[in-house]
């Protein structure tokens, strides 16, 4: 189970104080264990504003990309795709956030501020990666935090074709559990490509909504056995 980290000496606006029409509700705070999870029980997740000396943004987009766990888009050839790779479970986060984070990346923006910070929330049992394998090779993968019935996605990669999506796959199946209905899987945003799979936008209001109802349910099966 998670270990409870030092409570935050920071404290987030509420969303009655946020600009209706501003993903950015605030700035400053530090990266602590403890200001981490806080953000994400307010609907929030950190990004940098700036360069690297730049103080740390706190992002609720006002149209939220979430993906319905009975909603991914899964064509034949992705299926078919799929039967090649296996899915694990925090076997390699490391390489997973390593590989999130690549320089070559166009627009990345994992720092190793951040890189740090979530790597000592997954010491702690709050992020997890999902991966996906192929012929003991890592191919893909993509990791987030879990808290409760929330598993906020925050970055994903693939070495080989289609190896992000089947990580997805993994991700929902894991998340698909009795409570299947009322967890939500955040990807702050949506894109085209995200759309391609099913995601959907939503508000920020109805967002915080579901966030609320989902925080008070048990964590999935895997996230939860002895270890995480």
């Amino acid at each position: 189970m998670p270990i409870l980290p030092e409570p935050s000496p920071w404290v987030f606006p509420e969303p009655g104080d946020w600009d209706p029409e501003d993903d950015l509700v605030a700035i400053g705070a530090d990266l602590a264990p403890g200001t981490l999870l806080a953000a994400y029980a307010h609907g929030l997740f950190p990004m940098p504003t700036g360069g690297r000396r730049s103080p740390m943004g706190w992002f609720s987009p006002v149209r939220r990309g979430v993906l319905p766990l009975d909603g991914l888009i899964v064509s034949r050839s992705l299926r078919r795709s799929a039967r090649h790779f296996e899915i694990r479970v925090d076997t390699a986060f490391e390489e997973v956030i390593d590989a999130c984070g690549d320089r070559r990346r166009p627009d990345g923006w994992i720092s190793p501020a951040i890189r740090a910070a979530y790597l000592e929330l997954h010491h702690l049992g709050w992020v997890h990666s999902v991966e996906a394998w192929r012929e003991g090779r890592l191919a893909g993968g993509l990791y987030g935090v879990s808290v409760g019935g929330v598993f906020a996605g925050e970055s994903m990669f693939h070495r080989e074709r289609d190896a992000s999506k089947v990580a997805l796959m993994g991700l929902v199946e894991v998340l698909s559990d009795e409570y299947a209905d009322q967890r939500v899987l955040d990807v702050q945003w949506q894109t085209p490509h995200l759309a391609s799979l099913g995601v959907i936008e939503t508000s920020r209001s109805a967002y915080l909504a579901s966030l609320l109802d989902a925080l008070a349910l048990p964590l999935p099966a895997v996230f939860a056995r002895p270890g995480h």
